[in-house]
C-alpha cells in the first residue's frame, strides 16, 4: 500500500484535540493512499459532529472523498455567536 503525505490544520475548538499544535500550524502525517476525511477524522480523535466544514487546498469538499498525495486540509467547526 502506498503512503502519502498531507498537510492538516484544526481550528477553532477543534485545537483541542491536536493541543501539540500552536494557532494556523499544521500537522504534517503520513496516512494509507485511499483513506478518506472520514476515515482521518477519526484517526486524529476529531469529533464528527463538531466539524461544519472541510477543506481541501482551499476548497470545501466532503468526508467521503478520497484524500490526495499533498492535499493541504483544514477541518473547521460550526461557529456560534448572536
Amino acid at each position: 500500500m502506498k503512503i502519502i503525505k498531507i498537510e492538516v490544520r484544526v481550528f477553532a475548538t477543534l485545537r483541542r484535540y491536536l493541543p501539540e499544535l500552536g494557532v494556523g500550524e499544521a500537522k504534517n502525517i503520513e496516512i494509507p493512499e485511499g483513506t478518506t476525511f472520514e476515515m482521518l477524522h477519526r484517526q486524529l480523535a476529531l469529533p464528527r459532529d463538531e466539524i461544519k466544514i472541510i477543506m481541501r487546498n482551499g476548497l470545501q469538499t466532503e468526508m467521503e472523498e478520497v484524500i490526495r498525495d499533498g492535499d493541504r486540509i483544514a477541518y473547521i467547526p460550526a461557529v456560534g455567536g448572536g
